[in-house]
């Protein structure tokens, strides 16, 4: 059947209005565009330490309890616990409402089975697994974790904001084997992911959680209510520097999470960026491959140590003074178990005891391979500096670079350099993580159970165990200087002082960061 003129001619009227209409729609949608600190290659956040795969989980994630922005562990997840005078039997009750992504509800058994696997890899929820008798369910929403021996830092383990974080997944995802990856990305947080957002090299796309019900209190760095006002969020992978500035400044990206040093002369004096101070500062360290040569001779791992000048390569690393501080103690300077006992070490060369010692160990010269990660701004000057001042000790050196990405994968071999193993890599922790003993991933002594360089010292693990134990502040300062003397002395990790960036924003566009371990995307408004 013919269709009349003057429907054809109402019709082609009315198309450039609904076209118009479609695009008002596809506009009206609100999305970020970042570019986050590295790039994201592992999405399973109980496989490795990495920031920025703990980055992801906080968005498509939650947690039973998490840390606000004074440090104080807060319920999240969690509706109301109680524990026994003693510390042994410790109760919690899940908050009413809690979905995952797919629609399923929150349960005690999902619980139950994403803090077992959790505590396979983690160190602090190792030493809660050895203490603990039992966890059983309640009922579908609270479960019991019994203790054999008094565990007083159970909020601590289960709140911890540094990799690894204990987030919940469905028990199906859960019961995947520790040392495998998972293959779901299915939470109950804020933000989801589906399969075909992930596109690695390129962009991460997080989409708004629509059924998710935030708590009521108000936001405080990883509690409180995960109100999201974004309907997208976009993170741009851009590995050079330059271009990073040049897409803020040309409005392509809204912010940057770190600023590099390269762009700070010419951000901090422009109009349209403002900088926002968000994550705290943090350490740079060293870690050493204690089970293969030279390192696995701890004279050859003090001899490094020594060879160590901080101010010269956090200058080389961070240019301006603001953005560095030259810091011996293992734990964030300022924080509540700093110490300056820090024994032979005073991140200042000491060439002449470096050689000496080099020469007892034994050093046959071959290559010490050190991982440079290229694509990080934040920590791709400091292992060419460092290679250097090894050199000036004897040490043979062979820095080779490669992608964080890449870095994250083969720090886990326990190979020699050879065959693809390393010798020495540098990263950088939050100092939110580097603040106590406990959450302190590197700080590890049982072997392969620990943290990658694999150290080997079972007083170490017993200083940690009594400090877990202690809840007498002053007790707990004293384990916590022995644990330093202790870390120092083995090589477990090397000091390298500290450094931060600021947060880069367009102005009057991007609002509502939350000061916090890492840079949040809820209750963050693009206008």
């Amino acid at each position: 059947m013919a269709i009349p003129l003057s429907l054809r001619r109402a019709f082609a009227a009315a198309l450039p209005a609904l076209a118009l209409s479609f695009s008002a729609a596809a506009s009206a949608e609100t999305v970020l565009r970042t570019v986050p600190s590295s790039d994201l290659k592992i999405l399973d956040p109980i496989w490795t330490t990495a920031n920025i795969t703990r980055n992801h989980g906080l968005m498509i994630y939650d947690t039973l309890f998490g840390m606000d922005e004074k440090g104080a562990i807060k319920p999240q997840m969690v509706d109301k616990y109680t524990a026994s005078p003693d510390n042994k039997v410790w109760t919690f009750t899940l908050r009413p409402g809690l979905k995952f992504h797919d629609g399923a509800p929150v349960t005690s058994q999902d619980v139950i089975a994403s803090l077992a696997r959790w505590a396979k890899r983690d160190t602090l929820g190792q030493k809660m697994y050895e203490a603990m008798d039992s966890i059983t369910a309640e009922g579908p929403n609270g479960f019991r974790m019994t203790f054999k021996q008094p565990f007083g830092v159970v909020l601590d383990a289960l709140g911890k904001p540094n990799p690894l974080v204990p987030f919940i997944m469905p028990r199906r995802v859960a019961e995947t084997p520790a040392d495998k990856q998972i293959e779901e990305m299915i939470g109950s947080g804020p933000f989801t992911l589906a399969k075909a957002d992930f596109r690695p090299g390129d962009r991460v796309i997080y989409r708004k959680n629509t059924a998710y019900v935030p708590r009521k209190e108000a936001p405080s760095g990883l509690v409180g209510g995960k109100v999201v006002k974004l309907d997208r969020v976009e993170w741009v992978l851009l590995r050079d520097p330059q271009t990073q500035v040049n897409a803020l400044l040309n409005g392509e990206v809204d912010m940057l999470e770190t600023v590099p040093s390269s762009g700070y002369t010419d951000m901090r004096t422009n109009q349209k960026i403002e900088l926002v101070d968000v994550m705290p500062a943090g350490p740079f360290t060293v870690i050493y491959n204690h089970k293969v040569a030279p390192f696995n001779n701890p004279k050859a791992r003090k001899a490094a140590m020594l060879a160590i000048n901080q101010e010269a390569m956090l200058r080389a690393q961070a240019t301006f003074r603001d953005f560095y501080k030259p810091c011996t103690s293992i734990y964030l300077c300022g924080s509540v178990y700093a110490s300056d006992k820090t024994g032979f070490f005073t991140g200042k060369p000491q060439f002449e005891e470096a050689r000496k010692l080099l020469k007892e160990s034994g050093y046959d010269g071959k290559p010490v391979v050190i991982l440079l990660p290229g694509d990080a701004p934040a920590l791709n000057k400091l292992p060419a500096i460092y290679g250097q001042l090894l050199k000036q000790v004897g040490f043979n050196v062979d820095v080779q670079t490669t992608d964080w990405a890449t870095l994250v994968t083969r720090r886990t071999k326990k190979d020699s350099p050879e065959s693809g193993g390393w010798n020495a890599f540098i990263t950088f922790w939050g100092g939110v993580d580097a603040s106590s003993p406990i959450t302190y991933s590197p700080l590890t002594g049982n072997g392969d159970q620990g943290y990658f360089g694999w150290p080997v010292d079972p007083e170490l693990e017993k200083l940690k165990t009594r400090f877990i134990e202690t809840a007498d502040f002053a007790q707990r300062k004293d384990i916590a200087t022995q644990i330093q003397l202790r870390v120092l002395e083995g090589g477990v990790i090397a000091p390298l002082g500290e450094g931060k960036a600021p947060t880069a924003v367009r102005r009057g566009v991007v609002s509502g960061l939350l000061p916090s371990p890492a840079v949040l995307y809820w209750n963050v408004r693009k206008n």
